[in-house]
């Protein structure tokens, strides 16, 4: 029987209507590169990936392309495409059904936002090492720090009312690769799907099945790309990176 492999995959069919941008915000160009361009990049370098999945709406050339001239650059890492679903989590799903045709129920899976560039590989090696014996998986998450408030709803002109302070004690920020057994997190997802309910994340599902993923703490620089300010934001992260990596 051999060791269970690790897959990356990443759902990258959405449009990102909250960045304000002209085209799919896992498009938008970061230090000469587009943001999925950079976290393909991460996963296809990384010795321990043995697959990466990329899902792609039905119509994105762009992206097809994209994927193309990696595989040639990255021959070792297996470069796919799924086709991308309605929501995140259909895609997500969408992406397991091509990873079943190949890989083991007991492999991992390793699903990363495509508008998260600055994962490092030493927080990919933190993951894997944390729970490469755990029987379910978990996620890269931070503990959250700033004090917590709980608002009412308010007029589009007014700004909201805060109701009440909330504790921030044992509260994390989740946050992306979350990794889980495939056999786990697709009859999760399907659980969740077939129910017609929408889950924002994969620990969600799993949690829902009774299981409890781990949190295996990640670096803050992890940052999702959603406003347009975050991407001068990533660039300062990433440039910050690539010299700690020089001074090794």
């Amino acid at each position: 029987m051999r060791e269970p492999a690790y897959h990356a995959l990443i759902p990258a069919a959405g449009v990102g209507r909250r960045v304000g941008a002209d085209c799919p915000k896992q498009y938008l160009e970061l230090l000469d590169k587009s943001l999925l361009e950079h976290v393909l990049t991460r996963f296809c370098q990384h010795s321990c990936i043995t697959s990466v999945t990329v899902v792609l709406a039905q119509d994105d050339e762009f992206g097809r392309r994209l994927v193309a001239r990696l595989s040639a650059d990255w021959p070792h890492a297996e470069l796919e495409i799924a086709p991308g679903g309605a929501e995140r989590c259909h895609s997500v799903r969408n992406g397991l059904a091509m990873l079943r045709a190949w890989a083991d129920a007991d492999d991992w899976v390793l699903v990363h936002d495509a508008a998260r560039p600055c994962l490092t590989g030493s927080d990919i090696d933190h993951l894997i090492a944390s729970l490469a014996d755990d029987p379910v998986g978990g996620i890269l998450a931070t503990p959250v720090r700033d004090t917590l408030k709980r608002a009412e709803p308010g007029h589009p002109a007014t700004p909201p009312t805060i109701i009440e302070t909330v504790s921030r004690e044992g509260i994390w920020q989740a946050l992306t690769p979350q990794m889980f057994r495939l056999e786990i997190l697709d009859r999760a997802l399907g659980a969740m799907l077939d129910a017609g309910s929408l889950v924002t994340d994969e620990a969600q599902a799993v949690e829902h099945q009774g299981l409890s993923p781990r949190l295996v703490l990640g670096r803050s620089d992890n940052i999702k790309v959603t406003l347009p300010e975050d991407l001068p934001r990533a660039a300062l992260y990433l440039a910050a990176q690539k010299a700690e990596e020089a001074r090794r």
